[in-house]
């Protein structure tokens, strides 16, 4: 196998000179890019926490992404997604969102599928070390987040146009060029650049040293992995700007150390912050506390009423972070909130411009629906929902196919759904109230039941037994 191509820019050819200075703070980056400038203004909206290297930004960085800087539009950034799962999930929501942010700026965005380094597992904000994958479920899981990445791309450009041309956004995965690599040549070239003093010191490194379960090699070596895939893209696609969660600092550096070491180049790491649960744990899968983006792991219904049931303390920074709302406009629906708090109205706006982001118009509807069915007894809208969406909704409930046949009674329908008991007790589960068809209570078990009532028009009929159990039938032969 040939090895990496480790080809030297020298300064001057087309990237730009950096500057040496501090970290900006965010009064002085705001007078150097203007207040409107495109860091400035997430920074405030808290969407972009840190930037690195701390030298270098005060006069390179926000000149990336200044229209008027001669020869620096539009730049490349990337952020990395491993497939540990066949779903993105909310925790990986932001680092989208700053990827959409540049996008939406002009910016050219990459979205790079770990299926590569998966197999090693990222070490980062990890107390022991991930489950090993098989290289078929990391090769299926690339699969599908590359399909749920570009999906959730669509729907970006399709629902929140806002009139100005907007960069390309790249889905790529780094399979394509490690499954190209000897180990022995790559090692060779590559390995020399890295010193183990630095790779120890950092904080994921340390930490993990530090514990009862250490850590392996693999691990170690994923931030050299990570570095490698900074420098191909910038090689290759002249990306200059990697995008990270805050736990993703010190692999940023490395890359960043790599590639200077390399060409002379300087480049930039910006973290955005992580998701916490109310008991401060991180969300993801491995905390076991993910919400997922894949509709067949968590419905658009569930996803909404995540939103929806977010803490007043909590809403206003995640209408900021997690959506494209206008600052001026979120501080209306808040001075909103303050007059009629009980009507949510920021927490429903904020499930809205998620769901649609991750769903689609289509999925926004039908988590729309679920909540009218589900919370507000709505006939109309049990009337128009899917078989998929009843399953969604009512997870737990039996699904059932019946033929109706004439005469079919109440009873009869709850015992052929296997929902009450037989004999006399179940006959009085119905005669004391404890059975309702599509959220009407029924208690004569002898009524025949009727089309349009007892079975709505998509031929489906919601049967309740006490306060939780439900049970969903698809009547045939109508």
């Amino acid at each position: 196998m040939a090895a990496p191509i480790l080809r030297c820019i020298s300064r001057g050819q087309g990237l730009g000179t950096p500057g040496l200075s501090g970290v900006l703070p965010l009064g002085l980056r705001e007078a150097h890019s203007g207040a409107q400038g495109l860091l400035a203004m997430q920074k405030a909206r808290g969407l972009f926490k840190e930037f690195f290297p701390e030298r270098g930004t005060k006069t390179e960085l926000p000149e990336l992404f200044d229209r008027g800087t001669a020869g620096s539009f539009p730049q490349t950034i990337y952020c990395g997604f491993d497939p540990t799962a066949d779903s993105l999930h909310v925790g990986h929501l932001l680092a989208l969102l700053g990827l959409f942010h540049f996008q939406r700026a002009g910016h050219n965005v990459i979205a790079l599928v770990g299926g590569a380094t998966a197999r090693l597992g990222d070490p980062s904000g990890r107390t022991k070390e991930r489950e090993a994958l098989e290289a078929e479920r990391v090769q299926s899981n690339a699969r599908a987040l590359r399909q749920g990445l570009k999906a959730l791309a669509a729907n970006h450009q399709q629902l929140f146009a806002n009139g100005r041309t907007w960069g390309s956004f790249t889905v790529l995965d780094n399979s394509a060029w490690y499954q190209k690599q000897d180990l022995m040549d790559f090692l060779a070239a590559v390995g020399g650049h890295f010193r183990m003093g630095t790779l120890l010191s950092r904080l994921s490194v340390q930490t993990r040293l530090k514990s009862s379960e250490g850590m392996s090699l693999a691990e170690f070596l994923y931030q050299v992995l990570q570095a490698y895939d900074f420098y191909y893209l910038f090689q290759h696609y002249r990306c200059r700007v990697q995008l990270g969660g805050s736990d993703q600092l010190g692999n940023i550096m490395s890359g960043y150390e790599f590639i200077h070491k390399l060409t002379g180049e300087d480049v930039f790491g910006i973290s955005v912050p992580l998701i916490t649960s109310t008991t401060g744990a991180k969300l993801g899968k491995s905390a076991g506390n993910a919400v997922w983006l894949n509709r067949d792991k968590t419905s658009p219904f569930e996803l909404y009423q995540f939103f929806v049931r977010q803490q007043d303390d909590l809403v206003e920074r995640y209408l900021k972070l997690f959506t494209f709302l206008p600052l001026p406009e979120i501080d209306h629906i808040m001075q909103l909130h303050i007059k009629e708090p009980e009507k949510r109205g920021p927490q429903k706006r904020l499930a809205t411009e998620v769901t649609k982001l991750v769903h689609g118009q289509e999925g926004l509807d039908s988590a729309k629906r679920c909540t009218q069915a589900l919370y507000h007894s709505s006939i109309e809208a049990l009337e128009v929902m899917s078989d998929q969406e009843l399953k969604e909704l009512f997870k737990e409930a039996s699904f059932s196919e019946l033929v109706l046949d004439p005469g079919t009674s109440v009873l009869d329908t709850c015992r052929k759904a296997n929902a009450i008991p037989g004999g006399p007790r179940g006959y009085r589960m119905i005669t004391e109230g404890g059975v309702s068809i599509n959220h009407r209570q029924v208690t004569n078990p002898e009524s025949v039941l009727v089309v349009g009532q007892h079975i709505l028009k998509n031929g489906l009929s919601l049967l309740k037994i006490g306060k939780r159990n439900f049970y969903i039938i698809k009547w045939l032969q109508l």
